[in-house]
Protein backbone atom coordinates (compact mmCIF):
# COMPACT_ATOMS: atom_id res chain seq x y z
CA UNK A 1 0.00 0.00 0.00
CA UNK A 2 1.19 3.22 -0.27
CA UNK A 3 0.65 6.29 2.19
CA UNK A 4 -0.88 9.39 1.39
CA UNK A 5 2.28 11.53 1.54
CA UNK A 6 4.36 8.74 -0.59
CA UNK A 7 1.37 9.38 -2.78
CA UNK A 8 2.48 13.17 -2.98
CA UNK A 9 5.96 12.38 -3.44
CA UNK A 10 5.16 10.05 -6.49
CA UNK A 11 2.61 12.20 -8.27
CA UNK A 12 4.32 14.93 -10.45
CA UNK A 13 0.55 16.13 -10.89
CA UNK A 14 -0.09 16.56 -7.33
CA UNK A 15 3.48 18.35 -6.64
CA UNK A 16 2.85 20.89 -9.94
CA UNK A 17 -0.64 21.47 -8.16
CA UNK A 18 1.39 23.19 -5.14
CA UNK A 19 4.12 24.90 -7.64
CA UNK A 20 4.01 28.68 -6.39
CA UNK A 21 2.40 27.98 -2.87
CA UNK A 22 3.72 28.59 0.25
CA UNK A 23 3.96 25.17 1.90
CA UNK A 24 2.87 24.07 5.60
CA UNK A 25 3.31 20.75 7.40
CA UNK A 26 1.09 19.79 10.32
CA UNK A 27 2.44 17.08 11.65
CA UNK A 28 3.78 14.60 14.68
CA UNK A 29 6.93 12.05 15.11
CA UNK A 30 4.48 8.94 13.30
CA UNK A 31 4.41 11.45 9.96
CA UNK A 32 6.86 9.22 8.22
CA UNK A 33 6.47 7.86 4.72
CA UNK A 34 6.75 4.35 4.04
CA UNK A 35 10.49 4.22 3.80
CA UNK A 36 10.54 6.32 7.49
CA UNK A 37 11.53 9.30 6.25
CA UNK A 38 9.84 12.35 8.42
CA UNK A 39 7.55 13.86 6.23
CA UNK A 40 8.82 16.93 7.36
CA UNK A 41 12.50 15.91 6.31
CA UNK A 42 11.00 14.73 2.84
CA UNK A 43 9.26 17.91 1.89
CA UNK A 44 12.40 19.59 2.18
CA UNK A 45 14.24 17.48 0.17
CA UNK A 46 11.44 17.99 -2.69
CA UNK A 47 13.02 20.78 -4.47
CA UNK A 48 9.62 21.68 -6.29
CA UNK A 49 7.54 22.57 -3.05
CA UNK A 50 7.85 25.73 -0.83
CA UNK A 51 7.99 24.74 2.21
CA UNK A 52 7.54 27.28 4.57
CA UNK A 53 6.39 26.53 7.71
CA UNK A 54 5.43 23.92 10.24
CA UNK A 55 3.10 23.22 13.00
CA UNK A 56 2.71 20.54 15.78
CA UNK A 57 -0.30 19.18 17.91
CA UNK A 58 -0.06 17.57 21.34
CA UNK A 59 3.22 16.01 22.40
CA UNK A 60 5.17 17.94 19.71
CA UNK A 61 6.02 18.04 15.73
CA UNK A 62 9.16 15.46 16.99
CA UNK A 63 7.54 14.39 19.83
CA UNK A 64 9.39 16.12 22.71
CA UNK A 65 6.91 16.55 24.98
CA UNK A 66 5.83 12.68 27.12
CA UNK A 67 2.77 13.48 29.08
CA UNK A 68 -1.20 15.84 28.88
CA UNK A 69 -0.87 19.42 30.02
CA UNK A 70 2.70 19.24 29.10
CA UNK A 71 3.42 22.46 26.68
CA UNK A 72 5.42 22.79 23.43
CA UNK A 73 7.16 25.57 22.56
CA UNK A 74 7.40 27.45 19.49
CA UNK A 75 11.14 27.08 17.71
CA UNK A 76 13.28 27.20 14.46
CA UNK A 77 13.52 23.80 13.15
CA UNK A 78 17.77 23.36 13.63
CA UNK A 79 18.76 21.72 10.10
CA UNK A 80 15.94 23.12 7.90
CA UNK A 81 15.51 26.54 9.58
CA UNK A 82 11.62 26.05 9.40
CA UNK A 83 9.44 27.79 12.03
CA UNK A 84 7.80 25.52 13.85
CA UNK A 85 4.32 26.51 15.33
CA UNK A 86 3.40 24.84 18.87
CA UNK A 87 -0.81 24.05 18.39
CA UNK A 88 -0.55 22.89 22.16
CA UNK A 89 1.36 25.67 23.94
CA UNK A 90 0.40 29.46 24.09
CA UNK A 91 -2.68 28.42 21.88
CA UNK A 92 -4.68 24.95 20.81
CA UNK A 93 -5.80 27.06 17.30
CA UNK A 94 -3.52 28.71 15.03
CA UNK A 95 -2.82 32.81 15.23
CA UNK A 96 -3.14 35.40 12.52
CA UNK A 97 0.62 35.39 12.15
CA UNK A 98 1.17 31.77 12.02
CA UNK A 99 -1.97 31.84 9.29
CA UNK A 100 0.34 34.14 7.27
CA UNK A 101 2.95 32.28 6.69
CA UNK A 102 1.46 29.55 4.26
CA UNK A 103 -1.16 29.39 1.56
CA UNK A 104 -1.61 25.42 1.79
CA UNK A 105 -1.46 23.26 5.08
CA UNK A 106 -0.43 19.84 4.33
CA UNK A 107 -1.67 17.47 7.49
CA UNK A 108 0.53 14.18 8.11
CA UNK A 109 -0.96 13.25 11.45
CA UNK A 110 -0.92 9.69 12.47
CA UNK A 111 -4.51 8.80 14.73
CA UNK A 112 -5.34 6.24 16.66
CA UNK A 113 -9.64 5.99 16.12
CA UNK A 114 -11.00 7.24 19.39
CA UNK A 115 -12.54 10.30 19.86
CA UNK A 116 -10.56 12.21 22.49
CA UNK A 117 -7.08 11.67 20.47
CA UNK A 118 -6.37 15.16 20.25
CA UNK A 119 -5.21 15.21 17.13
CA UNK A 120 -8.52 15.40 15.08
CA UNK A 121 -9.46 18.87 17.58
CA UNK A 122 -6.32 19.92 16.59
CA UNK A 123 -7.18 19.14 12.75
CA UNK A 124 -10.82 20.48 12.94
CA UNK A 125 -9.39 24.00 14.59
CA UNK A 126 -7.33 24.34 11.36
CA UNK A 127 -9.96 23.74 9.02
CA UNK A 128 -12.30 26.20 10.90
CA UNK A 129 -8.83 28.71 10.39
CA UNK A 130 -8.64 27.63 6.91
CA UNK A 131 -12.13 28.31 5.94
CA UNK A 132 -12.42 31.50 7.90
CA UNK A 133 -8.50 32.76 5.88
CA UNK A 134 -9.12 31.07 2.88
CA UNK A 135 -6.34 28.98 3.03
CA UNK A 136 -6.43 25.57 1.37
CA UNK A 137 -5.93 21.95 3.58
CA UNK A 138 -4.65 18.98 1.93
CA UNK A 139 -4.95 15.80 4.02
CA UNK A 140 -2.08 12.88 3.17
CA UNK A 141 -4.35 9.72 4.91
CA UNK A 142 -3.16 7.32 6.88
CA UNK A 143 -4.36 4.32 8.34
CA UNK A 144 -6.48 3.86 11.28
CA UNK A 145 -5.16 1.21 13.12
CA UNK A 146 -8.43 1.31 15.43
CA UNK A 147 -9.99 0.06 12.10
CA UNK A 148 -12.96 -0.01 10.32
CA UNK A 149 -15.32 -1.21 13.63
CA UNK A 150 -17.49 2.02 15.51
CA UNK A 151 -18.46 1.87 19.06
CA UNK A 152 -19.16 3.79 21.83
CA UNK A 153 -21.61 6.62 22.34
CA UNK A 154 -21.93 10.04 20.39
CA UNK A 155 -20.30 13.76 22.70
CA UNK A 156 -23.76 15.21 23.77
CA UNK A 157 -24.42 18.96 22.96
CA UNK A 158 -22.58 21.19 25.27
CA UNK A 159 -19.71 18.60 26.21
CA UNK A 160 -17.18 19.47 23.67
CA UNK A 161 -13.57 19.97 24.22
CA UNK A 162 -10.17 19.55 23.20
CA UNK A 163 -10.96 16.16 23.88
CA UNK A 164 -14.34 16.19 22.27
CA UNK A 165 -14.27 18.99 19.03
CA UNK A 166 -17.75 17.82 17.84
CA UNK A 167 -20.69 14.76 17.72
CA UNK A 168 -18.12 12.01 17.38
CA UNK A 169 -18.75 8.20 18.16
CA UNK A 170 -15.99 7.55 20.97
CA UNK A 171 -14.19 4.50 18.14
CA UNK A 172 -15.49 6.58 15.68
CA UNK A 173 -13.96 4.42 12.78
CA UNK A 174 -12.31 7.11 9.72
CA UNK A 175 -8.88 7.85 8.68
CA UNK A 176 -8.13 11.74 8.77
CA UNK A 177 -9.13 12.54 5.40
CA UNK A 178 -12.74 10.82 6.19
CA UNK A 179 -12.51 12.65 9.42
CA UNK A 180 -11.59 15.89 7.89
CA UNK A 181 -14.51 15.62 4.84
CA UNK A 182 -17.36 14.97 7.65
CA UNK A 183 -15.95 17.43 9.72
CA UNK A 184 -15.89 20.48 6.92
CA UNK A 185 -19.64 19.08 6.35
CA UNK A 186 -20.67 19.03 9.80
CA UNK A 187 -19.23 22.75 10.14
CA UNK A 188 -20.70 23.59 6.89
CA UNK A 189 -17.09 24.82 5.91
CA UNK A 190 -16.14 26.87 2.79
CA UNK A 191 -12.76 25.95 1.81
CA UNK A 192 -9.99 24.08 -0.94
CA UNK A 193 -10.25 20.66 1.24
CA UNK A 194 -8.34 17.76 -1.10
CA UNK A 195 -7.55 14.24 0.59
CA UNK A 196 -4.27 12.59 -0.93
CA UNK A 197 -5.71 8.81 -0.66
CA UNK A 198 -3.99 5.91 0.06
CA UNK A 199 -3.36 3.37 -2.39
CA UNK A 200 -4.47 -0.51 -1.54
CA UNK A 201 -5.73 0.25 1.22
CA UNK A 202 -8.49 -2.50 3.29
CA UNK A 203 -9.51 -0.80 6.64
CA UNK A 204 -10.86 -4.44 7.02
CA UNK A 205 -7.91 -6.29 6.03
CA UNK A 206 -6.35 -9.06 8.30
CA UNK A 207 -4.25 -9.56 10.26
CA UNK A 208 -4.42 -5.83 11.22
CA UNK A 209 -7.77 -5.11 10.61
CA UNK A 210 -7.03 -1.26 10.17
CA UNK A 211 -2.83 -1.46 9.89
CA UNK A 212 -1.36 -2.77 7.47
CA UNK A 213 1.01 -5.16 9.87
CA UNK A 214 4.11 -6.14 7.95
CA UNK A 215 3.94 -3.78 5.38
CA UNK A 216 4.34 -0.39 8.02
CA UNK A 217 6.31 -0.77 11.25
CA UNK A 218 4.84 1.32 13.80
CA UNK A 219 5.75 4.62 15.20
CA UNK A 220 4.58 6.21 18.55
CA UNK A 221 2.53 8.81 16.92
CA UNK A 222 2.20 9.90 20.93
CA UNK A 223 4.79 8.57 23.76
CA UNK A 224 2.15 6.33 25.39
CA UNK A 225 0.46 4.86 21.93
CA UNK A 226 3.20 2.10 21.92
CA UNK A 227 1.70 -0.28 20.41
CA UNK A 228 -1.21 -1.45 17.68
CA UNK A 229 -2.60 -3.39 20.85
CA UNK A 230 -2.54 -0.21 22.76
CA UNK A 231 -4.55 2.08 19.65
CA UNK A 232 -7.42 -1.56 20.01
CA UNK A 233 -7.80 -1.45 24.09
CA UNK A 234 -7.61 2.95 23.95
CA UNK A 235 -11.39 3.55 23.65
CA UNK A 236 -12.02 1.77 26.46
CA UNK A 237 -8.64 2.19 28.88
CA UNK A 238 -9.09 5.42 28.42
CA UNK A 239 -11.99 6.27 30.42
CA UNK A 240 -9.66 4.89 33.16
CA UNK A 241 -8.05 8.44 32.90
CA UNK A 242 -10.67 9.99 34.64
CA UNK A 243 -10.75 7.74 37.60
CA UNK A 244 -8.35 6.73 40.74
CA UNK A 245 -6.69 3.83 38.99
CA UNK A 246 -3.91 3.47 36.40
CA UNK A 247 -4.29 3.22 33.40
CA UNK A 248 -1.16 1.64 33.25
CA UNK A 249 1.33 5.18 32.38
CA UNK A 250 4.19 4.67 33.97
CA UNK A 251 4.85 1.13 32.67
CA UNK A 252 5.77 -0.20 29.60
CA UNK A 253 2.11 -1.12 28.64
CA UNK A 254 0.67 2.13 28.91
CA UNK A 255 -3.37 2.00 28.38
CA UNK A 256 -2.90 -1.46 27.61
CA UNK A 257 -3.02 -2.57 30.94
CA UNK A 258 -5.51 -0.74 34.03
CA UNK A 259 -5.20 -1.72 37.98
CA UNK A 260 -4.67 0.21 41.35
CA UNK A 261 -3.31 -1.37 45.00
CA UNK A 262 -6.08 -1.70 46.78
CA UNK A 263 -8.57 -2.92 44.31
CA UNK A 264 -8.35 -7.30 43.65
CA UNK A 265 -8.97 -7.56 40.01
CA UNK A 266 -9.53 -11.40 40.61
CA UNK A 267 -12.72 -10.25 42.12
CA UNK A 268 -13.57 -7.85 39.50
CA UNK A 269 -12.75 -9.96 36.34
CA UNK A 270 -14.92 -12.71 38.20
CA UNK A 271 -17.91 -9.82 38.95
CA UNK A 272 -17.64 -8.56 35.22
CA UNK A 273 -18.11 -12.11 33.47
CA UNK A 274 -21.32 -12.47 35.71
CA UNK A 275 -22.38 -9.06 34.88
CA UNK A 276 -22.05 -9.04 31.09
CA UNK A 277 -20.14 -11.53 30.22
CA UNK A 278 -20.71 -10.43 26.23
CA UNK A 279 -18.50 -7.34 27.13
CA UNK A 280 -15.39 -9.52 27.50
CA UNK A 281 -15.46 -11.37 24.33
CA UNK A 282 -12.94 -10.84 20.87
CA UNK A 283 -9.84 -10.22 23.19
CA UNK A 284 -7.90 -11.93 25.88
CA UNK A 285 -7.65 -10.59 29.73
CA UNK A 286 -4.88 -11.33 31.73
CA UNK A 287 -4.62 -10.58 35.58
CA UNK A 288 -1.39 -8.97 36.55
CA UNK A 289 0.68 -7.12 38.65
CA UNK A 290 2.43 -4.17 37.95
CA UNK A 291 4.31 -0.92 39.81
CA UNK A 292 3.94 2.62 37.61
CA UNK A 293 7.52 4.51 37.84
CA UNK A 294 5.45 7.52 37.50
CA UNK A 295 1.74 8.64 37.69
CA UNK A 296 -1.11 7.47 39.54
CA UNK A 297 0.31 4.86 42.04
CA UNK A 298 3.91 5.34 41.68
CA UNK A 299 5.99 2.94 43.56
CA UNK A 300 3.13 1.15 44.40
CA UNK A 301 2.57 -2.69 43.55
CA UNK A 302 -0.88 -2.44 41.71
CA UNK A 303 -3.62 -5.70 40.66
CA UNK A 304 -4.78 -5.27 37.21
CA UNK A 305 -5.58 -6.66 34.06
CA UNK A 306 -4.14 -6.76 30.71
CA UNK A 307 -5.74 -6.81 27.59
CA UNK A 308 -4.70 -8.81 24.70
CA UNK A 309 -5.65 -8.41 21.41
CA UNK A 310 -1.84 -9.44 19.27
CA UNK A 311 -2.94 -12.81 18.78
CA UNK A 312 -4.36 -15.16 16.52
CA UNK A 313 -7.83 -15.65 17.85
CA UNK A 314 -8.49 -11.53 18.28
CA UNK A 315 -11.74 -11.02 16.44
CA UNK A 316 -12.30 -7.20 16.23
CA UNK A 317 -16.02 -7.22 15.42
CA UNK A 318 -16.70 -8.91 19.00
CA UNK A 319 -13.72 -7.22 20.53
CA UNK A 320 -15.41 -4.08 22.53
CA UNK A 321 -13.05 -1.84 24.32
CA UNK A 322 -15.24 0.43 25.52
CA UNK A 323 -18.08 -1.95 26.72
CA UNK A 324 -15.13 -3.64 28.48
CA UNK A 325 -13.84 -0.61 29.70
CA UNK A 326 -17.54 0.21 31.37
CA UNK A 327 -17.97 -3.89 32.23
CA UNK A 328 -14.87 -3.06 34.42
CA UNK A 329 -16.40 -0.08 35.94
CA UNK A 330 -19.27 -1.04 36.89
CA UNK A 331 -17.80 -4.29 38.37
CA UNK A 332 -15.54 -1.95 40.37
CA UNK A 333 -18.91 -0.31 41.57
CA UNK A 334 -20.75 -3.62 42.52
CA UNK A 335 -17.31 -5.20 44.37
CA UNK A 336 -16.35 -1.89 46.10
CA UNK A 337 -19.28 0.48 46.85
CA UNK A 338 -17.56 2.81 48.69
CA UNK A 339 -14.43 3.17 46.22
CA UNK A 340 -13.63 6.42 45.06
CA UNK A 341 -13.66 5.82 41.13
CA UNK A 342 -13.86 9.24 40.20
CA UNK A 343 -10.89 11.86 40.21
CA UNK A 344 -11.54 15.70 40.65
CA UNK A 345 -8.05 16.74 39.12
CA UNK A 346 -8.12 18.91 36.47
CA UNK A 347 -7.89 17.01 33.11
CA UNK A 348 -7.05 18.97 29.55
CA UNK A 349 -7.49 22.20 31.27
CA UNK A 350 -10.68 21.95 32.82
CA UNK A 351 -11.27 22.25 36.13
CA UNK A 352 -15.18 22.55 36.79
CA UNK A 353 -16.40 18.94 34.47
CA UNK A 354 -15.12 15.77 36.06
CA UNK A 355 -12.99 13.86 33.85
CA UNK A 356 -14.64 11.01 33.04
CA UNK A 357 -17.56 12.96 32.19
CA UNK A 358 -15.53 14.98 29.41
CA UNK A 359 -13.91 11.53 28.36
CA UNK A 360 -17.58 10.16 27.97
CA UNK A 361 -18.90 12.99 26.02
CA UNK A 362 -21.73 13.44 29.13
CA UNK A 363 -22.80 12.24 32.60
CA UNK A 364 -24.37 9.81 31.76
CA UNK A 365 -21.56 6.54 32.09
CA UNK A 366 -20.55 7.84 35.22
CA UNK A 367 -24.21 7.98 36.55
CA UNK A 368 -24.42 4.18 35.09
CA UNK A 369 -21.67 3.23 36.96
CA UNK A 370 -22.80 4.55 40.19
CA UNK A 371 -26.70 3.61 39.66
CA UNK A 372 -27.02 0.38 42.27
CA UNK A 373 -29.69 -1.60 39.59
CA UNK A 374 -28.37 -0.17 36.54
CA UNK A 375 -28.16 -3.30 33.85
CA UNK A 376 -26.21 -4.15 31.06
CA UNK A 377 -29.28 -3.13 28.85
CA UNK A 378 -29.39 0.09 30.27
CA UNK A 379 -26.25 0.82 28.62
CA UNK A 380 -26.41 -1.15 25.43
CA UNK A 381 -29.67 0.52 24.26
CA UNK A 382 -28.05 4.01 24.07
CA UNK A 383 -24.73 2.63 22.77
CA UNK A 384 -26.24 1.12 20.20
CA UNK A 385 -29.01 3.97 19.20
CA UNK A 386 -25.52 6.24 19.31
CA UNK A 387 -23.77 3.81 16.98
CA UNK A 388 -26.37 3.09 14.86
CA UNK A 389 -26.98 6.71 14.31
CA UNK A 390 -23.17 7.22 13.55
CA UNK A 391 -22.97 4.67 10.57
CA UNK A 392 -25.73 6.18 8.84
CA UNK A 393 -23.87 9.84 9.33
CA UNK A 394 -20.54 8.78 7.72
CA UNK A 395 -21.81 6.58 5.30
CA UNK A 396 -21.16 9.64 2.54
CA UNK A 397 -17.37 10.29 3.75
CA UNK A 398 -16.00 6.94 3.52
CA UNK A 399 -13.24 6.33 1.08
CA UNK A 400 -11.81 2.86 1.28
Amino acid sequence: MKLGIDVLLESRELRQALAGRRVALLGNPASVTRATVHTLDALAQCGELRLTAAFGPQHGMRGDKQDNMIESEDYVDPALRLPVFSLYGKVRRPTPEMLETFDVLLVDLQDIGTRIYTFITTLGYMLEAAAATGKSVWVLDRPNPAGRVIEGSLLEPGWESFIGVGPLLMRHGLTMGEFARWYAAERKLALELRVVRMEDYDPRQSPGFGWPVFELPWVNPSPNAASLNMTRCYPGTVLFEGTTLSEGRGTTHPLEIVGAPDVDFGRVLRRARAFAAEWLDGCRLRPCWFEPTFQKHQGRLCSGVQIHTDFEGYQPEAFRPYRLGAALLKAIRLEYPDYEIWHRLPYEYETERLAIDLLSGGTFLREWVDARNSTPGDLESRLERDEAAWAETIGPFLLY
